[in-house]
């Protein structure tokens, strides 16, 4: 896959108004794309487009099928075409196997694996008819490992990796690459939105903590801003974590 060239060409951007989102559509914007950015947070969309030249703000709760449908038919019809999706908005779900909450595994399941998938299947008929697009999709490195109170989520990203591999397969005739990205621990506010059921505090404190400290949300975008120009199927924050 011979990757793209960015500049002017037009992105939307899931979860643009916090962590790897925002991150992400600051540095596409450096670089010359125009982005959509898509949140459910109305003001945070509204002041980002305000310092963002040439973006525009979409309110939308990619966890709903038909929001996102919306979505993608407005920025379609204020850009004109769509060259780059990244989906990046998710929640995280800790949970022993045995106290997993069916109706939170639906919602999460909703947000982090449907959610990407509507949005791809919006946006590939387009990027066929273009012959050129990229689609990058954020999994976690713990679709890498095998951790306690993390299955329901983990099982979650590599659901989306495997859907993110598969489409790469089936778009190269048509010169889509589809990109997924292993972000390690990273700097934001994921862990506090992460929804625990079933876990003692005291247990999350135990042990020596993670190997490295977090990675800053700056990183994984500049690993996006690589997907997309390299067109490289996986991309991994770091290379200690290649399996």
């Amino acid at each position: 896959m011979q990757g793209m060239e960015i500049r002017d060409k037009i992105a939307i951007v899931t979860g643009a108004s916090a962590g790897i989102g925002l991150a992400t559509a600051r540095l596409l914007t450096e670089q010359g794309v125009k982005v959509a950015l898509v949140s459910r947070s109305r003001q945070k969309l509204e002041e980002l487009s305000h310092q963002l030249p040439e973006s525009v703000p979409i309110v939308t709760d990619v966890s709903k099928p038909e929001e996102i449908i919306e979505m993608v038919a407005h920025v379609k019809k204020h850009y004109g075409r769509i060259d780059i999706l990244v989906n990046v908005a998710g929640q995280g779900y800790d949970a022993p196997i045995e106290a997993t909450d069916l109706n939170t595994f639906h919602k999460v399941f909703d947000l982090d694996v449907v959610g990407p998938l509507v949005a791809m299947q919006q946006v590939i008929p387009m990027m066929k008819e273009q012959h050129a697009g990229a689609i990058v999709n954020i999994s976690s490195g713990t679709a890498l490992m095998v951790l306690p109170n993390t299955g329901a989520y983990s099982s979650l990203k590599r659901a989306l990796a495997q859907l993110s591999l598969t489409a790469q397969e089936e778009l190269k005739p048509f010169n889509i690459q589809v990109s997924v990205i292993y972000p390690y621990m990273t700097d934001t506010d994921f862990e506090k939105n992460t929804i625990k059921h079933g876990i003692i505090q005291e247990q999350e404190e135990e042990g020596d903590g993670p190997p490295f400290p977090p990675d800053p949300a700056e990183l994984v975008a500049q690993k996006i801003m690589e997907a997309i120009i390299t067109g490289q199927a996986e991309v991994y924050a770091h290379d200690w974590m290649k399996p």
